[in-house]
């Protein structure tokens, strides 16, 4: 497996022990690939000490921060894609970085912010149990 970038849906089904989910990020972890979360999606899911999954979950995980060079990228996707979601672009700029998937509960605005750049793959929460072909 490639890169793997999560937003914060997959950060919310990881607090809820979506086992699939849990399942892949094993695989990846098991593959050498350490997921990265931008801080701004941690920041969408964190809930402080109710998050002890989220919390396990960090310690397998870099945490991207936003700095100049992520904010200005992201807005310039935003700009190119007229999208709106500065944490989404985030998304899709961190995933760019490493290639591979973006795991996301909304893949909808993922899609298309992502829809220009090659090696990327969305990945549904919900599909992610789903036998794949």
């Amino acid at each position: 497996m490639a890169g793997l970038t999560l937003d914060t849906g997959a950060l919310i089904a990881a607090e809820r022990n979506d086992r699939p989910l849990w399942a892949l990020l094993d695989q990846a972890m098991s593959d050498g690939v350490v997921p990265q979360i931008p801080a701004a999606v941690l920041a969408q899911a964190w809930r402080g000490a109710p998050s002890a999954r989220i919390g396990q979950l960090l310690q397998n995980c870099d945490v991207v921060a936003l700095d100049e060079d992520l904010g200005k990228k992201s807005g310039e996707l935003l700009g190119r894609t007229k999208g709106h979601d500065a944490v989404d672009a985030s998304v899709v700029v961190t995933a760019a970085r490493v290639g591979g998937k973006i795991v996301t509960s909304d893949p909808g605005d993922l899609v298309q912010l992502a829809a220009s750049i090659v090696g990327l793959e969305i990945l549904a929460v919900r599909e992610l149990e789903k036998p794949r072909k």
